[in-house]
């Protein structure tokens, strides 16, 4: 049985690590068709995603879009 490694600790301030998870968890999802709302939703189900949802800004959204788009293509 092989070992996973631990989980890092997401929070809202590390969106190139936020994306990188979800091009890892979602790799058929398209960022060109997910929604502000959608990208809140799927970072707060991620299993390592620790922060306070209050906390998020429509900037750090676009921010998590805009890396995973570019990691994407």
């Amino acid at each position: 049985m092989r070992d996973e490694p631990p989980l890092h600790e997401l929070y809202w301030d590390s969106s190139y690590a936020i994306a990188m998870t979800l091009l890892e968890t979602h790799p058929s999802v398209s960022p060109l068709q997910v929604g502000l709302l959608e990208i809140a939703d799927l970072v707060m189900a991620l299993p390592n995603f620790c922060d306070d949802p209050a906390l998020v800004t429509e900037r750090i959204l676009q921010d998590i879009l805009n890396v995973w788009y570019e990691e994407k293509v």
